[in-house]
């Protein structure tokens, strides 16, 4: 039943006027502090406007950045000191804003002096004013407008470049001697415009500018989503500053900051582009349009390690005693919203000199016969592309270092170090040249709501993954490094094209952890057709369960990819908290892509695959982009009956399950791994008659050892039993030790201990939930259903021992369900 939505509520508003102005790169430069739970510093935006918006073809085929501290030193940020001023900014449109700035090491000011609050409108500049024309000659102040929430915003100042020692060297119009808005900004725009091949010193020109003293306060101020900043008497774009400081900090409460505890128990802090991105981290451009580098220097205690989305390998730097300093930088533009830090008492597992797993062999695998390298200039924007690099291209297993909680060190030492070469040599044997140059892998604390997260250089896994055999942490992995390439590398124009990433990541997991195991293409088969065939019941499920309006994947229709013209836009359903824990797009973008592979063939699929990938890496695409492609890359005969309208229609742009797919499912055979679990569902419900029939003498049925995957296509068809005797589960659970098992075994064996009210195992419901935060959150809601007492006193009781730290969405849904 459709229901009315409200705006307000469901969509997240993109503020930032990008298409006036873009950031073209990020200086933060930032405190942590664990007693007070926020983020404190500066953030130097650097600008292109007007005709700077444009997109360059790279001409560069220089070394990439290393992932190794090379000869060329960047300088490490060290706090740039103001003295404490009492300012006060306003106009004649803007009531008086009394706010007092702090100088580093100095506590700033209590949110309640100051009336920059995110959820109070600010008197004097509305929202309206966000899509100002930056053509305008009338007597209007142009106005930046920029995402952020939950930040306290102290004090916004346009930054003197122009005062940096040797910084003259890039004006080229020598009449230009006095210092001026338009040298400051011609500055910044050769800095800008540097080549790949000098992305060292462009890097170290951004760094020094960065400390450059302010030149002048600029007008701000903030409402719900927005930071909005004018300078008086500057009324085109041309005439506002191109490099600006804002001085901030984060808020406890913050919802792109999670502060927690680490399964050891120490204090911890990490980001998530999950629900609002990184606009309550730091001031920022939202819109994905909006691609920009960072660098970023951060401080805290020095028992902690700080991890980011950055190319180079950080090290701390002593500043003092107990405290120091972390320096990243990535030189490849991307959205705001990719950013992650992760700053916490881990420690580093360093693989061991020989490898007992036998997917390591993977490590000393030979390169692929096929050569993925293609000649020709890249489509991107300039910056130093791997792609461009040959020693990059042949590079199969990319340096990567794993971190982790200490009481997880041995998990992670057997595990997850022995995963990662064999699954990243699999992903470049399938897609080619691995677009980042380095990766980190951190296990993060239990509160995180999902099994993984990838952005550029970092992945973040539950520690649910590393529970039971290698097989639930291998097929994780290789989904968030699919992400490198669907999702980082070739990002959405439009977020409400999710499939664009999660329905590619999904699918090329399959394929990738066929390959780390080294499976005979037989066995490949079986294990990719079973797992169609557990997608297939969580999409029947889900298409049951959940509103159509969010069914559908590309909810804009025609109106994909469009925004104002400001470059302001919403992304539909973005806060609807229902959406947050469904799997329509993971999964019908999967099979959508799976329907595919199968129509052309693997060899031909994986050929345009790669194709794609180089043509596409380093730009936001829509789905037409990746559609017209492949049929202009396919063989007429392949593709009859296919077109960009059809599948807009049947895949894209309807609630349900796609009609072809239905029709896939119901013509195709049952494949031979799921057959041999029918056969087992048999056994059991014959030990479950005569277990109801109390028969003392009964025939000893013999069970087949299972996969992962077939233990849950077992469970779940038990699930589908009305009932099963107490006797029956106690045997089910020893006969495949189910408490030993990976989580996604473990859920369905809670699934089915709630189901049967088997209260002997109410204890491994209760671990579960604490211990497998990620995918609990279903759990609850069949405790609740069942509106049995002690169930419902189970569920109240995990959730009052785990509230505290669980995930905020999370911890709002299940307290809906429970209260």
């Amino acid at each position: 039943m459709d229901i009315e939505r409200d705006p307000s509520r469901d969509d997240l508003p993109l503020m930032a006027n990008t298409s006036h102005m873009l950031v073209k790169h990020y200086i933060l430069d930032l405190d942590v502090d664990f007693k007070r739970h926020v983020i404190e510093g500066t953030i130097v935006l650097f600008f292109e406007s007007g005709n700077g918006l444009k997109n360059w073809g790279s001409s560069s085929e220089e070394t990439s950045p290393s992932e190794s501290n090379e000869v060329h030193e960047f300088r490490t940020l060290e706090p740039y000191h103001t003295p404490v001023t009492n300012t006060r900014t306003f106009s004649s449109k803007m009531g008086y804003n009394d706010t007092t700035t702090c100088s580093k090491g100095e506590k700033a000011t209590s949110d309640k002096d100051d009336n920059h609050d995110n959820r109070e409108q600010a008197s004097g500049i509305s929202s309206s004013q966000c899509c100002c024309d930056p053509g305008n000659h009338g007597s209007e102040d142009f106005l930046l407008v920029l995402d952020c929430c939950d930040l306290s915003v102290l004090k916004v100042e346009e930054v003197d470049v122009a005062a940096v020692p040797g910084i003259e060297k890039y004006t080229r119009s020598p009449q230009l001697t006095v210092v001026s808005e338009e040298l400051r900004n011609q500055i910044v725009h050769e800095i800008v415009a540097l080549p790949a091949d000098r992305w060292r010193e462009q890097l170290d020109c951004y760094a020094r500018c960065s400390q450059a003293p302010g030149c002048g306060e600029l007008l701000f101020a903030t409402d719900t989503w927005s930071l909005q900043i004018r300078k008086t008497g500057a009324q085109t774009t041309a005439d506002f500053p191109h490099a600006i400081r804002i001085w901030y900090r984060t808020k406890p409460e913050g919802r792109s900051v999670t502060w927690t505890s680490d399964q050891s128990g120490r204090p911890c802090v990490y980001t998530m582009g999950s629900p609002i991105n990184n606009r309550a981290l730091f001031p920022c451009q939202e819109p994905p349009v909006a691609m920009s580098t960072w660098q970023a220097t951060v401080r805290a205690a020095a028992s902690f390690v700080v991890l980011m989305s950055g190319e180079n390998s950080a090290k701390p730097t002593q500043l003092r005693e107990g405290c120091s300093s972390w320096h990243y930088y990535v030189t490849m533009p991307m959205p705001a919203s990719t950013f992650t830090i992760a700053v916490g008492s881990w420690a580093e597992m360093q693989p061991e000199a020989c490898l007992s797993d036998d997917l390591a062999a993977g490590r000393a695998s030979p390169p692929p016969k096929a050569d993925f390298r293609y000649t020709g200039a890249c489509s991107h924007m300039e910056y130093p592309c791997r792609f461009q690099n040959v020693s990059a291209t042949t590079q199969d297993i990319i340096p990567h270092r794993v971190f982790a909680p200490v009481c997880l060190r041995d998990a992670c030492q057997e595990t997850l170090l022995q995963l990662i070469p064999p699954c990243l040599s699999a992903a470049h044997s399938i897609l080619g040249t691995h677009p980042f140059s380095r990766l980190d892998v951190l296990i993060v604390p239990a509160n995180f709501p999902s099994l993984g997260m990838a952005s550029p250089h970092l992945i973040f896994l539950s520690q649910s993954t590393l529970t039971g055999s290698s097989h639930l942490c291998g097929t994780r992995l290789c989904h968030e490094i699919a992400h490198a390439w669907f999702g980082l590398a070739i990002g959405a124009r439009d977020w409400t094209e999710e499939w664009l990433s999660e329905g590619f990541a999904t699918h090329l997991e399959d394929i990738f952890w066929a390959k780390a195991q080294q499976l005979a293409p037989h066995e490949a088969q079986e294990q990719q057709e079973l797992r169609a065939c557990l997608r297939w019941h969580r999409l029947q499920d889900e298409v049951l369960n959940s509103a159509e309006e969010l069914q559908v994947l590309r909810p804009n229709r025609e109106n994909t990819g469009r925004v104002s013209d400001s470059g302001a836009s919403v992304v539909k359903h973005g806060l609807n908290p229902e959406k947050t824990f469904m799997q329509v797009h993971y999964l019908k973008g999967y099979f959508l892509l799976w329907f595919l592979a199968k129509r052309f063939g693997d060899e031909t699929y994986f050929s345009f695959l790669r194709k794609f990938v180089h043509r596409f890496h380093g730009q936001l695409i829509l789905s037409q982009d990746f559609l017209q492609m492949l049929l202009e890359n396919i063989p007429e005969e392949k593709r009859l009956g296919l077109s960009i309208e059809n599948i807009f229609q049947d895949w894209l742009e309807s609630s349900g399950v796609p009609k072809p797919l239905q029709r896939e499912r119901q013509a195709g055979a049952e494949c031979g791994l799921a057959r041999q679990v029918s056969a087992e569902v048999t056994k059991w419900i014959r030990v479950n008659q005569r277990a109801r029939k109390r028969k003392r003498r009964e025939n000893k049925e013999v069970f087949e050892k299972l996969l992962p995957d077939q233990l849950v296509l077992l469970l779940e068809r038990l699930l589908e039993q009305k009932t099963l005797h107490s006797r029956t589960l106690q045997r089910l659970q020893q006969t495949y030790r189910l408490h030993e098992q990976d989580a996604e075994v473990r859920h369905r064996w809670c699934e089915l201990i709630v189901k049967h009210k088997y209260a002997k195992a109410y204890g491994q419901v209760e671990r579960f939930l604490q211990g497998d935060q990620a995918m609990g959150i279903y759990l609850y809601g069949e405790l609740m259903v069942s509106e049995d007492a002690w169930q419902q006193q189970l569920a109240r009781k995990c959730f009052e021992l785990t509230k505290e730290q669980m995930d905020r969405a999370s911890a709002q849904v299940v307290a809906e369900m429970l209260f």
